[in-house]
């Protein structure tokens, strides 16, 4: 298989995720459009892995120009395409940011070298997440008893990000140091990511998993077979509020009631030091369809109307520990968290 986004003859190279388990069918994204349309239309999805698509994308449209005449106006059109696609993940902004950061500093120096150091970003940025993934993992995995039954949401593998995970992550490195744990997999509707993409990874990967409907989740707590609850994130406030996939925060609120922890695993980049509580946080509302439909079929009448926000907020108070690759953060979150302002 190849990785879960790759540069490729000046052409970004994703494996369409809407296609799986059933096909691994991969996207050439040869234009900015192109790869705005692959964040907007779920072929990519995860926080990290967005926000490397739109690092890539920057790159993508600078390398395909061929004259300077327009290349602010260029740099800035690719850069707000780019920003409009998903207002949840903070990821998104972070890589983005970045990337104008370096076209900035290095605009001076004309088109050509703007091509090399753009494309030299976004491949560091990829090196980097690999990296800081593995250190999540290395990080959490303390956290993780050997025997677990760990209760995951949605997918925080290697599809959401440069290839290892974030809560996967953890859950690969604990497999690496021979604990024995089980995964439950929650199948994450209306998206069903969980179904879909975890139970794929997970089982490729020979870890033992077991999917779930959503709403099974609180009585197997309350039966005792969840051990710990391991998520990802889409954006995290200085309170410690965490936005991820719509469904989390129901399994933070059984984990308190089933005295279980719950725990968060993600990058610095998720944090977004500029917001006091996840009430700050914008929260896509996505189209009905994904409702109304499982794959092509109405499960509904088409004209019922629909509400299908993507993400919810998991109030800090919830949140046991985040894992980062800076160390594990505990309450207080807003003076712990600060402390890893770079």
């Amino acid at each position: 298989m190849r990785p879960t986004i790759s540069w490729e003859n000046e052409s970004l190279v994703m494996i369409d995720q809407r296609k799986l388990p059933w096909k691994e069918e991969y996207v050439i994204c040869r234009t900015v459009e192109q790869v705005a349309a692959a964040i907007e239309k779920m072929v990519i999805r995860g926080a990290p892995a967005i926000g490397l698509a739109a690092a890539y994308g920057i790159a993508l449209g600078i390398a395909k120009l061929r004259s300077e005449e327009r290349l602010d106006r260029e740099f800035s059109s690719y850069y707000q395409r780019l920003w409009r696609t998903r207002p949840t993940a903070r990821n998104l902004f972070w890589a983005l940011e970045r990337m104008k950061k370096v076209y900035e500093e290095n605009r001076p120096d004309g088109l050509e070298k703007l091509k090399e150091v753009l494309l030299a970003e976004a491949r560091a940025m990829e090196e980097e997440d690999l990296a800081i993934n593995k250190k999540i993992g290395d990080n959490g995995q303390e956290l993780v008893p050997s025997g677990a039954t760990i209760l995951t949401h949605c997918n925080a593998g290697g599809l959401a990000t440069a290839g290892y995970g974030t809560a996967l992550g953890v859950i690969r490195s604990a497999v690496a140091r021979e604990k024995k744990v089980k995964v439950l997999a929650d199948e994450t509707r209306p998206f069903l990511q969980g179904a879909r993409l975890t139970c794929w990874e997970l089982n490729r990967d020979g870890i033992p998993v077991t999917l779930i409907t959503d709403n099974m989740a609180g009585w197997l707590m309350h039966r005792g077979e969840v051990s710990l609850v391991l998520v990802g994130a889409d954006r995290i406030a200085l309170n410690g509020d965490t936005a991820n996939k719509i469904g989390t925060y129901s399994l933070a609120v059984l984990a308190k009631e089933n005295n279980i922890p719950f725990y968060v695993a993600a990058p610095l980049s998720t944090f977004d030091f500029n917001l006091k509580s996840g009430n700050e946080i914008p929260i896509e509302e996505r189209n009905p369809d994904e409702v109304r439909k499982v794959r092509s079929s109405f499960i509904t009448l088409p004209e019922i109307p629909v509400k299908n926000p993507a993400f919810d907020v998991t109030p800090g108070n919830l949140v046991t520990a985040i894992i980062t690759e800076r160390g594990i953060i505990k309450p207080p979150y807003e003076q712990n968290i600060l402390r890893l302002k770079i």
